[in-house]
């Protein structure tokens, strides 16, 4: 707000003109403002605050991808921000190779969809791997088959998945999978003159390195936008949710699927003998008909039971509880 003359303030002032000590001219070009040109065909519609929030919420996601790509690759994952910026969505498909693999996710309960977009060198470095190899990147860039954009649609959905715990300080997102695209021209969701925000993460696999760019329109983030800056951030992160983790982790590890099995008993043979075997042969084993069976979980024995059978099927009933292996 300007400074409110007084009244000797005015009167000095309209004496200094009447004497002609000011000159109004000079006055008037010193108050003038710079102009500051305005590009209609690229509106500034992501403020650095924004894009800067975008990479915090990435560098979580990326963090997330470090730790659970290497469950499927069974290799180590790097996974980091490199920047992010603000362009055109035509400047945005026009860069991109063809081939190329395009996920189109819809970004619910969000308005519209996002992009990820996957480096080819790192593509057929994870189809080789899924499918046991050394995870190297093809010579030459060639077309998908049906087998491997299989295999990719399950990475990306993996990779979308991980989207809904980096944002949910701002947004309790349902992200959704809805199609692989090989072709840019196939993957026009928004219009071409329209705004978008690119955050390109930086994926090394072993001894591969490629990009993955994630376009976001500013239509499907429009109603959040005003969220989008470190504030709201910090403001609204959760300090008190460490219980809460820990019971997930727990959660989750109750699920996993553990091998057990039950050993009626062992024998030696010789060599001839079993390269002799035929239908209808017997096996004679240590262990007798009324003797407790040892029950492994993995490797590990952990029980003692009785053969029986229920519903005509084979099962053993739990007698004793091993502390072997704790």
């Amino acid at each position: 707000m300007a400074d409110i003359l007084s009244q000797d303030e005015i009167d000095a002032l309209l004496a200094g003109l009447s004497s002609g000590d000011f000159d109004p001219e000079a006055i008037k070009g010193n108050n003038e403002r710079p102009v500051k040109e305005y590009d209609f065909k690229r509106p500034a519609k992501f403020s650095k605050e924004h894009l800067r929030t975008m990479e915090i919420i990435f560098e979580h996601f990326g963090r997330l991808l470090s730790t659970n790509l290497p469950v499927y690759l069974r290799k180590n994952a790097q996974v980091n921000v490199v920047n992010s910026e603000a362009l055109t969505f035509s400047e945005f498909t026009n860069s991109l190779p063809n081939p190329v693999i395009l996920g189109i996710v819809n970004f619910l309960p969000l308005p519209g969809h996002i992009m990820m977009e996957l480096a080819s060198n790192l593509s057929f470095a994870i189809i080789d791997r899924m499918l046991g190899g050394e995870g190297e990147p093809l010579d030459k860039i060639r077309e998908y088959s049906d087998i491997e954009l299989s295999i990719l649609e399950k990475i990306i959905v993996v990779c979308v998945r991980l989207l809904r715990e980096p944002w949910r300080n701002v947004v309790d997102l349902s992200p959704v999978l809805e199609r692989v695209e090989t072709n840019p021209q196939f993957a026009q969701i928004i219009a071409p003159t329209e705004m978008i925000s690119i955050v390109t993460l930086n994926i090394k696999i072993g001894d591969v390195e490629g990009l993955m760019n994630i376009c976001l329109p500013f239509i499907t983030l429009s109603d959040i936008m005003d969220k989008l800056n470190t504030k709201f951030w910090f403001s609204t992160m959760q300090t008190g949710n460490e219980h809460d983790y820990h019971e997930h982790i727990q959660d989750m590890i109750q699920h996993v699927p553990m091998p057990i099995k039950a050993v009626l008993g062992n024998s030696v043979i010789s060599v001839s003998d079993f390269v002799n075997l035929q239908p209808g042969d017997i096996i004679r084993l240590d262990s007798t008909v009324s003797e407790e069976l040892n029950i492994y979980v993995g490797n590990i024995r952990k029980f003692t039971a009785l053969p029986g059978a229920t519903r005509n099927k084979y099962a053993v009933r739990i007698t004793s509880v091993v502390r072997e292996g704790e």
